[in-house]
């Protein structure tokens, strides 16, 4: 995927985006991304995944986008599979900022933004909604050579059990975004700027997206405060948070091997989490 096939995509489907300029933004995970112009985005899936990701983002996020306090890349456009391209694919409005895995949160005040953003998104869907996958913990927290690399096992353990022993949540599931890691936020002037990335959206447990106190933020407290988590929540979104800053380790680690998709500077990121939170 080059400028050349987005260019040639463009004309096809919306040749009244063809001519504005083009800049392949570097990073991204599932999807190759494209800044069109100012104020656009360009999604294009990098693997033969199923549509749904984005087909669930188009239709469910302009509704929301309209609720929440800070810019989200909103859907334009779902562009069709093509003899070009065989996949669906994605305009979206650009979010202004830098992500948060090059330009971290410094200012505390940040905790107050999330909380205000996250209180906008948890309210209850619609009942066709789709059901989040990132609503239940899984049996262990995983990534077993990276805790043996990270050591201090008795703390991991605990932190794990006693989020699988937190009582579930009971009341009715909440729209999440799903998957809130430094990538997908981002940053101006030191605070949160906007949240990027709502492939993972759907109803499910709120203390999901709670992780991002020890994952984005320097310090959690003043953020489980103005959110009002209640204490179970809290507990198992301790339990979230251990495995996505286990999971960034993981990416440093890769990155230092040289593997594909290896992000060697989410290794101190991820770090930086476990501490907290341990």
């Amino acid at each position: 995927m080059d400028d050349e096939l987005v260019r040639t995509l463009l004309k096809a489907q919306h040749p009244d985006l063809a001519d504005l300029e083009l800049k392949e933004i570097v990073g991204g995970w599932g999807n190759q991304m494209w800044r069109l112009g100012d104020d656009l985005a360009v999604r294009m899936p990098r693997f033969n995944q199923l549509a749904e990701p984005l087909r669930r983002e188009h239709q469910w996020l302009p509704s929301l986008a309209a609720q929440l306090p800070l810019p989200v890349p909103t859907p334009v456009h779902l562009c069709e599979p093509s003899d070009s391209f065989p996949r669906t694919w994605l305009i979206t409005t650009w979010v202004h900022g830098e992500p948060a895995d090059h330009a971290p949160i410094t200012d505390p005040a940040a905790a107050d933004v999330l909380a205000d953003f996250l209180k906008a998104l948890h309210t209850e869907p619609p009942a066709d909604a789709p059901v989040s996958e990132r609503s239940t913990l899984a049996p262990s927290p995983g990534f077993d050579e990276v805790q043996a690399y990270v050591g201090r096992a008795d703390e991991i353990r605990a932190v794990w059990e006693d989020a699988l022993a937190a009582p579930q949540w009971d009341r009715a599931p909440v729209w999440l975004h799903g998957d809130l890691h430094p990538a997908n936020v981002v940053v101006a002037d030191g605070t949160l700027a906007g949240v990027v990335d709502f492939e993972e959206i759907g109803a499910g447990d709120p203390a999901n997206d709670l992780a991002a106190a020890w994952i984005l933020l320097p310090e959690a407290e003043r953020f489980l405060d103005a959110y009002g988590a209640d204490e179970a929540s809290v507990r198992r979104a301790r339990g979230w948070a251990l495995t996505r800053a286990l999971f960034l380790i993981a990416m440093g680690i890769n990155g230092e091997l040289g593997k594909p998709g290896g992000k060697t500077h989410w290794g101190p990121i991820g770090h930086a989490a476990l501490d907290r939170l341990l």
